[in-house]
């Protein structure tokens, strides 16, 4: 039986290529995912360990700024002091915070998030050990700086310039003292790191004479834990210390846990592609028994079990899989080399080292090659098992009984309606559960459906046979032909239901998303202008009252953030400007005036007054951050805004209980609204500042909106390949179907059909399965994104459900070129039979 599952490999080699293609690109994401992630880890947790491979003891404190009266960091005394200690060769002390630095056109070289500063360290020797000048030196006057290499590359810096540094404070500009290559983290996630002398990095980013951490290097032969026990009595509960090798362990977990996010996503992908891929290997074998039913009933005659008629059929799709693993484990690893290769493109770099090809993506290559190949094929094969051999000997086609039909649609009837009953409880509850019911019943819906859809076929494809009247007998027979075999149609036509239902419930989520967003920014923002920090840190009083300076400007309002104790409930509170805040926000007041917040009243949102039994003229025991208690009145209610929080108040009260107030966003309005003459001017009020971003309503709108896009394009790329395997499933049922047909093309051909009307009957054929698949997988996605919506509803003011009808069309439009594509070598091979062979074929 082995034997004849090879021969029957390598006679139908052409019609298994598709199942190979199929089996090898799921292959090729699970074992491409395993390899790369595997390569990450290797090269960070290589990095870190880098990092670390000098430093003995590792201390770091967490500085309290906000404080006046806390301690800032490690003072000097205390770096001394860890020195003086035995086994101590050195200790360096770091200070580190935001510094940007723009290229010639102004703009901020690198993210804001990733842009580092800090200080250089220089040992005996001059040298800091963290960094190699490849020209100049480091900074060691208060006007220098250094530069890494790729910034200063990409900023066009050289030695000796002068270059214009943006921090949290007002920009400086400093002289380049020197060029380093660093393998520090910052650098790597395609920022930029400067580095100043150490009095300058303390007074911009901490307090003169203290650091952020201390990394103490033992002498030769000092053991760590025992530098260790001596350093934790000198800096006490101010700060932890621990070793270089558990930091950098404990780094390595770190950067574990941060890949597993990108490896299960990546692999929840590849799933999806290999689920699809079932369908396809499933109907390439269904056929394939279909046409072997003489030859298989001939060995049961001979003495063949069914046992053995089934494992025949498994072996051969074991070999199959086997073939398609090895084949998609190669790919797999070509697909992580290029995954590298454009993270590396897109300025997010990978530190340096070799693919790490482990034996965990090998062998989980080849089981869940073969597994899934195993376990599609397994139906066919009982199948082909279960028909007696005088059956089979008398019909070349197995039909379905009746029994067998209801039973199967009974179940997915069944299946179906819990799955949709699920999405609908899930809709109704929201929240996290919401959706994790809403994932459940999308499972058994989908399932439900391609059990159904074999029934489904027939009707939807009916309304169709008007569309295809134009195109005369050719149309006709198409029709005809889609629904012949509703088992295999619907099996063709799944594999594209699953990827266009998870395509369009993106979509439908992604444009109600992004409408609700839209309308939130035009809806609540009056403001021309929102003025953040690209760092994320927030701007400071110096930038708020620069910004009330500008030429034109008629309203300013910052958007402080601060908190309030309300009755020992910590209250998120917004810092804004009385009589400026309705300009340039859209708060809509129910019940008192906002005019209030000048006589020092709190204005309250409406779902927090709701809830806290607060109302106009109410009066609330608050103690403020430092701790000093006082009264307020409540003399406003207002609708909920994302723009603020749950309590106003005017920021001239949170700043006498705030010496450093953290300011989020500042909004400015215009007297002639947004322009470019404007921009320069609310840009020039500070300073020229590349690390400010001055952004217009339509920025804004991009700024939350950005994102959504971003995610729906990367979630598109991903789910492309499980819609190119459905692409293979229609060309393979084609190319099977033509096959089966060949008698009865030859009688079409010789009674008048000819080679152009052979080609678009086989064409209309594809495109009547492919649009089909399309509709099931468009209705159930669009519910589906309706759903997840409702989950979101009570987080996202202006909800409403938005069906994408453009991107539908465009769905609907590739599903009719795929189609078209997929029939191009099937009908090529149908109008090129010779008619008189093919009417004798059997």
């Amino acid at each position: 039986m082995f034997r004849t599952a090879l021969r029957n490999v390598l006679a139908h080699k052409a019609r298994l290529l598709m199942t190979v293609l199929a089996v090898m690109l799921g292959v090729a994401f699970v074992s491409g995912t395993l390899v790369f992630t595997d390569t990450l880890s290797n090269a960070f947790r290589a990095q870190s360990s880098k990092s670390y491979d000098d430093i003995a003891v590792a201390v770091s404190a967490a500085p309290n700024q906000r404080d006046p009266n806390a301690t800032p960091g490690l003072s000097e005394k205390t770096r001394q002091k860890i020195a003086s200690l035995d086994g101590v060769a050195d200790a360096t002390g770091r200070v580190n915070g935001f510094a940007g630095v723009p290229d010639k056109d102004g703009k901020l070289i690198g993210v804001g998030w990733s842009n580092k500063g800090t200080n250089f360290a220089p040992g005996r020797d001059g040298k800091d050990t963290a960094y190699d000048f490849t020209s100049g030196t480091g900074p060691v006057k208060d006007d220098q700086i250094a530069l890494d290499k790729d910034t200063a590359d990409k900023g066009g810096y050289k030695v000796g310039d002068r270059v214009r540094v943006a921090t949290n404070g007002p920009v400086e500009t400093y002289t380049l003292s020197g060029v380093f290559t660093t393998e520090d983290g910052a650098v790597s996630a395609g920022g930029s790191l400067v580095l100043f002398d150490t009095d300058v990095a303390q007074k911009l980013f901490l307090r003169p004479g203290y650091f952020m951490d201390i990394s103490v290097r033992a002498e030769p032969g000092a053991d760590a834990g025992k530098i260790l026990s001596a350093v934790q009595p000198v800096v006490g509960d101010t700060a932890d210390a621990q070793t270089g090798q558990a930091l950098a362990d404990q780094q390595a977990k770190d950067i574990e846990a941060g890949l597993s996010n990108l490896n299960q996503m990546l692999l929840g992908f590849a799933g999806i592609a290999l689920f699809v891929g079932v369908f396809l290997i499933s109907n390439t074998f269904t056929m394939l028994v279909a046409q072997r039913t003489k030859e298989l009933a001939l060995m049961r005659a001979v003495g063949a079990s069914r046992k053995q008629i089934t494992r025949s059929v498994l072996a051969e799709a074991g070999l199959v899989g086997l073939v398609a693993s090895l084949v998609g484990f190669g790919l797999g690893i070509g697909l992580a080399a290029a995954l590298r290769a454009g993270m590396n493109a897109f300025g997010l770099k990978i530190p340096a080292g070799d693919l790490v090809i482990g034996t965990t993506p090998l062998l989980s290559a080849l089981g869940v090659g073969i597994l899934v190949t195993m376990l599609a094929a397994w139906l066919p094969g009982r199948r082909a098992a279960k028909i007696p051999p005088v059956a089979a000997m008398s019909s070349v086609h197995a039909v379905a009984t009746t029994k067998s039909l209801v039973v199967r649609n009974t179940i997915g009837a069944l299946i179906t309606a819990a799955g949709l009953l699920g999405i609908v409880l899930g809709a109704g509850k929201g929240g996290d559960d919401g959706r994790m019911l809403i994932a459940g019943g999308a499972f058994l819906a989908l399932i439900g459906v391609i059990v159904l859809i074999p029934l489904l076929s027939r009707p939807v494809i009916a309304l169709a046979r008007p569309f295809l009247k134009p195109f005369g007998v050719a149309g006709s027979l198409a029709g005809q032909n889609a629904v012949r075999n509703p088992r295999r149609t619907g099996a063709t036509a799944s594999a594209l239901a699953i990827g266009l239902t998870l395509v369009t419930g993106l979509s439908v989520l992604g444009a109600t998303v992004g409408s609700a967003v839209d309308r939130m920014t035009t809806d609540q923002i009056k403001a021309d202008y929102m003025i953040t920090m690209a760092s994320g840190e927030g701007l400071n009083q110096a930038a708020l009252d620069a910004v009330r300076k500008t030429p034109g400007a008629t309203a300013v309002s910052p958007q402080q953030a601060g908190y309030l104790q309300v009755k020992g409930d910590f209250k998120s509170v917004s810092g804004v400007t009385p009589g400026d805040v309705e300009k340039v926000l859209n708060l809509q007041v129910i019940d008192g005036s906002l005019g209030s917040l000048a006589e020092g009243r709190v204005a309250v949102a409406e779902k927090t007054a709701k809830k806290q039994g607060w109302k106009v003229g109410s009066t609330l025991p608050v103690e403020f951050s430092d701790k000093k208690k006082g009264e307020l009145k409540v003399g406003a209610v207002y609708e909920d805004s994302e723009f603020v929080s749950p309590l106003l108040l005017d920021a001239r009260i949170l700043n006498v209980h705030d010496p450093k107030p953290y300011i989020p966003q500042i909004f400015v309005k215009m007297d002639a609204g947004a322009s470019a003459a404007a921009e320069k001017a609310v840009t020039k009020s500070l300073g020229d500042n590349p690390a400010v971003t001055v952004m217009d309503q339509k920025d804004i709108r991009d700024e939350f909106g950005g994102v959504i896009n971003m995610m729906l394009n990367i979630m598109y790329g991903l789910l492309a390949m499980a819609l190119i395997i459905a692409v293979l499933g229609v060309v393979n049922t084609l190319a099977m179907s033509v096959f089966e047909r060949q008698q009865e093309i030859g009688m079409l051909r010789a009674i008048g059909l000819d080679r152009r009307r052979v080609k678009r009957m086989v064409r209309l054929e594809a495109v009547v399965i492919s649009l089909f698949g399309a509709v099931v997988g468009i209705a159930l996605g669009s519910f589906l994104g309706w759903a997840i919506g409702e989950t979101l509803r009570s987080s996202l003011p202006g909800y409403a459900l938005v069906l994408p009808w453009g991107r539908i069309g465009v769905f609907l439009l590739l599903a009719g070129l795929v189609g078209v594509l997929a029939a191009m070598w099937p009908a090529r091979s149908a109008a090129k039979l010779n008619m008189l062979a093919a009417i004798k074929a059997e």
